[in-house]
């Protein structure tokens, strides 16, 4: 069964980095959409960052793209998060999630097929 193990959520000052990753197990990166989407209180799920190693594509949300980074790594099966000069209003649980194919890279819940258990990332003013 397919595992996304989330890491390195913190507490960080606005303004600060912070580098998250997703440890995944029994997938083929080629074969899925890797993503990253956060849930901050109070507030839906919310799409972060996609990459397709297939494509060789990236994607983001509207509120990251320029302070987020994502990257993979095909040969350790790790899909990082890099995000700089952050806002309190980053605050919140991130999750990992893989999406099935890797023909467009997909911005919905719905459209990912497994998911981590979530890391908090706060970010305090």
């Amino acid at each position: 069964q397919v595992q996304l193990v989330e890491s390195g959520g913190r507490l960080v000052q606005a303004g600060g980095s912070l580098r998250l990753s997703c440890a995944a197990s029994k997938l083929t990166f080629s074969a899925y959409v890797m993503g990253w989407f956060r849930r901050a209180p109070g507030k839906e799920r919310e799409f972060v960052a996609g990459i397709s190693w297939g494509l060789g594509m990236t994607a983001y949300g509207d509120a990251m793209s320029g302070r987020f980074t994502i990257s993979a790594d095909n040969a350790k099966n790790t899909v990082d998060l890099q995000m700089s000069n952050l806002e309190p209003e980053d605050t919140a649980v991130y999750y990992c999630a893989a999406q099935r194919g890797s023909f467009y890279i997909g911005r919905g819940p719905s459209e990912y097929d497994y998911w981590g258990q979530g890391i908090q990332v706060t970010v305090s003013s």
